[in-house]
Parts: C-alpha cells; sequence; structure tokens
C-alpha cells in the first residue's frame, strides 16, 4: 500500500515548494482537488518541480468539461511527466453541475462510461495516428485536423480512475477504468462489502480482475502533534463527515450501518442552512467509524491494520501543508 499526499495551497506559486517537499519526505504521489482551485494546473509545476512522485487529480469533476478538454490536458501532462500521471475523474452531483459549472446533467453512469471511451479514443487518435471516429449517445467526435493533433508521447499510459460513493460508478470503474477513487466518505466496512464487490463485478463482466486495478483511496485521519490538535482535528472531521453526510445521494453509507435517520436529519439542516448545528447529529460511534485516530507515529500502522488489501493507495484527507513538516516528519519516519 502507498502513502499520498493531498496538496492545499492559496496561490499556484506554492506549489513547487510544496510538492519538493512532499517528495523529500518520501510520499508516494501528490493528488490535487477540485474546490477552490483547477486541479490540473498545480499538476503542471509538480511535474516540472519533481522527478518521480505520482501525480494525480482527485479528482476533477468530469462533467465540468468535454472528453476532448481532458484528453488535452492529460495529454500534456503526461508528457511532462512520462508514466507518473493518474487521471482521476469524478460526476459530482446535480446541482454542482447545473448551478455552479452551468453545464447540462445527464444520467451518470453511461455519461461517464462515454467520457471515459471518448478520452481514449482521442488519446488513440494521437498516439497511433488513425482517424478520429467516436459515437455515442453523449458525445460525437469525428473531427481531428492535423494542425490540432499535438502528436504522440513518449508514454502514453494514462490510468484514469473514476470516484463515487455509491455501487453503479463502482462497477463502472472496474468495467471500464483503470481503477477507483475511494471518497472519504466512507467507512472500511462500506468498501469491504459494498463498493470492492461492486468493483469486482464490473471487473469480471470486461474480463479482468481486481489485481488488476488501482484503487485509492482518501481517509479521515485524527493525529496531532498533543492532544489540543487530537481535540481540534477531530471536531474537524466530524464537522467534515456531517457535511457530507448530510447529501441525499450519500444516503446508502448511513443505511449499511442502520444510521439512515442521522442522514436523513442532516439533510433537512443542510436544505435550512443551518451548517453550525449539523456536527452534533455526529456521535463518537458514528465518528469512530468513518475516521481512525492515532499519534503521529502510529498512523501509517493503524492505515495499515485498516485498510491493507481494501486500498492500494491511501491518503489522510487532512492537507500536506509545509507549515505542518514535524508533523509529516513523524508520520512518514514511521512508516520507514
Amino acid at each position: 500500500m502507498r502513502l499520498d499526499a493531498t496538496l492545499h495551497f492559496d496561490r499556484l506559486l506554492e506549489v513547487p515548494a510544496l510538492v519538493r517537499e512532499a517528495e523529500a519526505l518520501g510520499f508516494d504521489g501528490i493528488w490535487t482537488h477540485e474546490t477552490r482551485h483547477d486541479p490540473f494546473l498545480p499538476l503542471a509545476l509538480a511535474a516540472e518541480h519533481t522527478r518521480q512522485i505520482t501525480l494525480g487529480t482527485g479528482v476533477a469533476i468530469a462533467f465540468a468539461r468535454s472528453p476532448t478538454v481532458i484528453a488535452y490536458t492529460a495529454w500534456d501532462l503526461a508528457a511532462a511527466a512520462p508514466g507518473r500521471v493518474i487521471l482521476g475523474l469524478g460526476t459530482q452531483v446535480k446541482a454542482h453541475i447545473e448551478r455552479r459549472f452551468g453545464m447540462p446533467w445527464d444520467p451518470p453512469v453511461p455519461k461517464l462510461q462515454e467520457t471515459v471511451e471518448a478520452i481514449r479514443a482521442v488519446w488513440t487518435c494521437w498516439q497511433q495516428g488513425s482517424r478520429l471516429n467516436y459515437r455515442g449517445r453523449f458525445f460525437k467526435l469525428t473531427l481531428m485536423s492535423p494542425f490540432f493533433d499535438p502528436g504522440p508521447i513518449p508514454d502514453p499510459r494514462i490510468p484514469i480512475v473514476l470516484a463515487g460513493v455509491n455501487p453503479p460508478l463502482a462497477r463502472l470503474a472496474g468495467e471500464v477504468g483503470d481503477g477507483f477513487f475511494v471518497h472519504p466518505f466512507h467507512t472500511p466496512r462500506y468498501l469491504r462489502e459494498v463498493l470492492l464487490p461492486a468493483i469486482e463485478a464490473g471487473a469480471r463482466k470486461a474480463g479482468r480482475s481486481r489485481k488488476e486495478l488501482i484503487i485509492v483511496g482518501s481517509v479521515f485521519a485524527i493525529t496531532g502533534r498533543n492532544e489540543a490538535e487530537m481535540r481540534e482535528i477531530r471536531e474537524f472531521v466530524r464537522a467534515q463527515v456531517a457535511f457530507y453526510g448530510s447529501t441525499p445521494s450519500y444516503r446508502r453509507v448511513w443505511s449499511l450501518h442502520g444510521w439512515e435517520a442521522i442522514g436523513e436529519e442532516l439533510s433537512a439542516l443542510a436544505a435550512r442552512g443551518r451548517w453550525e448545528e449539523m456536527p452534533r447529529r455526529v456521535s463518537d460511534e458514528v465518528l469512530d467509524a468513518f475516521a481512525i485516530t492515532a499519534p503521529p507515529e502510529g498512523v501509517w500502522e493503524r492505515l495499515q491494520t485498516v485498510y491493507e488489501g481494501l486500498l492500494d493507495r491511501v491518503m489522510l484527507y487532512r492537507p500536506f501543508q509545509l507549515q505542518d513538516r514535524d508533523l509529516w516528519e513523524r508520520i512518514m519516519s514511521a512508516r520507514r
């Protein structure tokens, strides 16, 4: 199991120092999110300022872009960092696609499948010099003049991992993706009993095995340099579980544990904008089902105990920041 880092920055100018430090500390990969910043731009800087570390989007929102736009960006990154790029794609939820990105919402599973197929069709066109001819329900790509063709790159292998919370997207990842990105709103039991069987079912449909796929997971970890920081992080994670848990389409995670009422209550509070009340609905029992707790020196051992065999790559939901270098050094030193 590999240990990766999640980047956190306010300005792009901060990225070079962050990624150099992450690589020096021994992280296996770094991942960017599409929250307050574009997920691809920092990876271009990371490609220039690192030599070995894996670079991944965790995740880029597929439905906010056309397949060809995604193909161009990932191709350029892969040319700059051969063999080191993983393209993580997610759907987001309907409200964000329509009201934040201003894009149309379509049935997510078939549209994401076509997105993956269309991206690969574009890459094949560029790498092999073949004619672009992808025709689907949502996308029709038939034009690629030489003027717009960037041509082949030394290593065209760009794994595509698909993100999701529920079985349909997990099954799709097993069928057409190169792996699955596990949302931080999960429990190890949900991963073991719901998501992995769905991934394996998709893989069997495509004539593949689970071992051919990359399972990447973002994990809530409660750790800190002292008791006060541990308590602070614990309440931060509690608030994040409440925030994610208010999403109606994530209700199945609650249902597995018999906590449907918590999800319904959180959704109702979120709809009324009563955000400050939501963390109080997440008890310690519930919190401990979603998060691991350990001092810095025990984080890696705890991750191995809980996630070995479930995840191939794991990252802490806590973002990597230079001001926390001493904390990360303690976490990484125990791994060595």
